[in-house]
């Protein structure tokens, strides 16, 4: 295996309601992740975790500014083009 790869994850043009199902599924999905991790450490080790929190912020503004955009497409009757490209890599 290479040390970085990339993938093609998301390619298409999605009508409003496609593209909110998907970017509003992968973001809550991801707040998800880091609420549960954030309260596996509480439960666990009496710990939160500081990174968790900020990114929670993160990703809900970035939920917040998607919809923005959704919400302007479907006022404008329009479609929107996603390209999402996902790069592992692996470091020593």
């Amino acid at each position: 295996m290479e040390k970085e790869q990339d993938f093609k994850f998301i390619d298409g043009v999605f009508t409003f309601d496609d593209a909110d199902k998907l970017l509003i599924a992968l973001l809550n999905y991801k707040i998800d992740y880091h609420n549960r991790e954030d309260f596996s450490n509480h439960i666990r080790f009496n710990q939160e975790m500081a990174h968790s929190k900020v990114r929670i912020q993160e990703l809900i503004a970035t939920k917040d500014e998607i919809k923005q955009v959704i919400a302007s497409a479907k006022e404008k009757n329009k479609k929107l083009v996603i390209n999402s490209t996902l790069t592992i890599r692996i470091e020593e």
